[in-house]
């Protein structure tokens, strides 16, 4: 079993994103190859934008600190600290409307297993 502060987490990775030149970081806490959960926590400097991109699965977004603004389709809501967002199967894209922290989990249908590098991250480091 392991156990993560995503308090501490989230205030390391939110001081790398300001220094790092995309303005951002991230780290999966859980998931990877063969897994069918992901867990990764990512912290965005306030004004930038995760474009739009396609989770295949369930996901939601716990907006562990500050507040986002996440697109999806025809639908657009904001959250802040504390607020758990069910994020539609649609692409979608997400803003930090503030320096912002939050804590995407995506589950694949059943049985396929995360790939190896989701979409996400991939998206995230591009």
């Amino acid at each position: 079993m392991e156990k993560w502060s995503l308090t501490a987490l989230a205030d390391s990775l939110l001081t790398h994103a300001f220094s790092a030149s995309s303005h951002r970081s991230t780290r999966t806490v859980h998931g990877g190859p063969h897994h069918d959960m992901r867990q990764t926590v990512i912290a965005l400097v306030a004004g930038q934008t995760v474009n739009e991109f396609d989770i295949p699965g369930a996901a939601t977004v716990q907006v562990l600190r500050g507040r986002v603004r996440i697109a999806a389709g025809d639908d657009t809501t904001d959250g802040s600290a504390g607020q758990l967002l069910i994020v539609p199967d649609v692409g979608h894209s997400m803003q930090a409307l503030e320096d912002a922290v939050v804590l995407v989990t995506v589950a694949s249908p059943r049985g396929e297993g995360q790939p190896s590098r989701s979409r996400t991250v991939a998206t995230l480091r591009a």
